[in-house]
């Protein structure tokens, strides 16, 4: 098992920034890639980045693409998202995510280990 724990989520005005952590631990051996979605109300999580263990490799989604950024810190067991120049339609609940293997990194029904998710708001 792979437990995953979310921080660093709240409240920023348009234009700000945050940055989510996610700290691992566990079978952390076991996994091939990791990852940030995000979900709103009536809404399918959505796939935000994602990098390979190995870390030779980082994806994003077209939306955030250049504004966002994963990294890890492998002494810290964590992972980061920086979000900089968050817009109103940025604001859901984030969640990290983890899978041991997998083809399509964009689906969230390939991930294995998921975070309890945590709320990122961003006020117009």
């Amino acid at each position: 098992q792979v437990q995953l724990v979310e921080s660093g989520g709240g409240l920023v005005q348009a234009g700000g920034s945050l940055r989510l952590s996610c700290a691992t631990s566990g079978r952390t051996f076991s996994v091939s890639t990791m990852g940030w979605f995000r979900q709103t109300p009536g809404k399918e999580r959505e796939f935000v980045a994602t990098f390979s263990w190995n870390g030779n490799n980082t994806y994003y989604a077209d939306s955030v693409k250049g504004r966002f950024t994963i990294s890890r810190d492998i002494a810290k067991n964590t992972v980061y998202l920086q979000m900089n120049s968050l817009k109103p339609e940025d604001a859901a609940v984030y969640y990290c995510a983890a899978r041991r293997w997998g083809s399509d990194y964009r689906l969230w029904g390939s991930y294995d280990y998921w975070g309890q998710g945590i709320q990122v708001t961003v006020s117009s």
